[in-house]
């Protein structure tokens, strides 16, 4: 798993130092390189592996030597009166002053070297396997950020459609209004016909507006993620057909989740890692051996002053090296480590039953991304039909409008007609691109070469062939 983790970034990384730096992205490809260098969610999961890696080198401290040293200096002063007499014990004559200062100089090493501690060992076997854990905790991070960031770029596309069907349909039904008001001042057409004509008019403005809010919120969105503005993107062309990308069928994406998936994985670490602190807990019972030593130079001077005549106070000094064995029993600490082995096992408990969960979560999130994939093909078929039909029925109505066997409200209802059929099918059609996605990072699969994959079907002109984006995001 080691291996696999390490050489997934490397071939990102190569990959992606091949693309141009630009102001603005153009397609997905160029997006997400923007992405995976402006996000913070994706480097704050870069920070906390590093973290987590620090964590095990401060655990492997624990079983390496420690070596430390000291100097002190200390100075002391003091001061004794005889008394009129002999009952406090004083030899000192009766008014006599006796004062002495002395220095001591203290210096030493010292080194100690754990020889077994069954606890310290278990935390670094654990801090070992979270440290694994966080690589995949950040592969996911990685696969996530490709779905962030493909799911808000379609969005601006799918915006970008609505809005241009809104625009559309506010231009065709103020021709419908224009068209009516004509018809009723000759007196070919009631009052009724202005009215709903303009009661449609004006929602299809209010509906324009809201696309526009929309866009921009789009737009908003994406630069959230990549940290600058995007302008400029790629759209899929007029002639897009779905497919699906590999021939495996479900049990096949659920098997190679369930093996691959990096989430997964760092959570089944994450029960290793608790069933170590099990052990790490129930250590606290055994004995701790360490063999200490050092070296040490301590020295002591002065004088001494008694009836105004100073003399020098003898002196001494000792140095040496110094070597023992320190054998640690635990023998009672209050129900305290009997308390770390219970909050140990139910830690281990719900990192299992996490483990669970996730499992099952992930079979479902991948069968239903296979089978929302599968659907999305004939509903992309089947939305583009509708669109099809909907633009020949407005389109018959107009003439009919216009011979007299329709009526302006057949024509409005067939115009809200098209402008739904519209909207639906930009959305089916990006919902499948992200599905595709989706299936590949709940297989744990999702890399760049998979964005590469979807770029190359973006190769129509967003900005060109769709509603510009709005102004204040020029």
């Amino acid at each position: 798993m080691g291996s696999r983790t390490i050489r997934r970034p490397l071939v990102l990384a190569l990959a992606l130092s091949l693309l141009p730096t630009l102001a603005s992205a153009e397609d997905l490809l160029q997006t997400y390189e923007l992405a995976r260098q402006g996000d913070p969610q994706l480097s704050a999961a870069q920070a906390n592996r590093l973290a987590t890696k620090e964590d095990r080198i401060q655990a492997r401290a624990a079983l390496l030597p420690s070596l430390s040293g000291s100097v002190s200096l200390n100075r002391s002063r003091s001061t004794s009166q005889g008394g009129s007499g002999s009952d406090d014990g004083s030899d000192l004559p009766a008014g006599a002053m006796f004062k002495s200062e002395s220095t001591n100089r203290r210096s030493g090493l010292t080194a100690s070297q754990m020889l077994y501690n069954r606890a310290s060992i278990k935390t670094y076997q654990g801090q070992n396997v979270l440290s694994e854990a966080s690589d995949f905790t950040l592969e996911s991070a990685n696969q996530e950020l490709i779905t962030r960031t493909s799911a808000a770029y379609f969005d601006v596309l799918v915006k970008l459609e609505n809005l241009a069907a809104a625009e559309a349909a506010e231009t065709a039904l103020q021709k419908q209004f224009d068209y009516a008001s004509k018809r009723l001042e000759v007196g070919l057409a009631p009052i009724t016909d202005v009215h709903e004509a303009r009661a449609q008019y004006d929602s299809a403005r209010a509906g324009t507006i809201t696309a526009r809010n929309q866009v921009e919120d789009a737009y908003q969105a994406l630069s959230q993620i990549t940290g600058q503005p995007v302008r400029t993107l790629k759209a899929l062309p007029a002639d897009f057909k779905p497919a699906l990308p590999e021939s495996r069928d479900v049990e096949s994406w659920v098997d190679n989740a369930v093996q691959n998936n990096p989430a997964l994985h760092a959570q089944e670490l994450q029960v290793r890692a608790s069933e170590i602190g099990v052990e790490t807990a129930r250590a606290g019972h055994w004995p701790t051996l360490s063999l200490t030593g050092g070296y040490s130079d301590s020295a002591t001077w002065g004088d001494r002053t008694f009836m105004g005549a100073t003399r020098d106070a003898p002196g001494n000094s000792s140095y040496g090296p110094s070597i023992g064995v320190e054998l640690s029993i635990p023998i009672f600490a209050g129900g305290r480590i009997q308390s770390g082995v219970r909050q140990a096992l139910a830690r281990r408990d719900a990192a299992q039953d996490e483990l669970e969960r996730q499992k099952r979560q992930l079979v479902r999130t991948t069968r239903n991304a296979y089978q929302t994939l599968v659907a999305g093909i004939s509903e992309v078929e089947a939305r583009r039909l509708a669109l099809v039909s909907a633009q020949a029925a407005y389109d018959a109505s107009q003439v009919g409008l216009e011979v007299g066997t329709r009526t302006v409200l057949d024509v409005l209802n067939n115009q809200r007609t098209l402008l739904q059929a519209q909207q639906a099918y930009a959305t089916a059609k990006y919902n499948y691109l992200q599905n595709r996605l989706l299936l590949e990072q709940a297989a744990g699969s999702l890399d760049v070469g998979d964005v590469q994959e979807i770029n190359r079907l973006l190769t129509a002109d967003a900005a060109t062939n769709l509603a510009p984006p709005p102004s204040g995001m020029q």
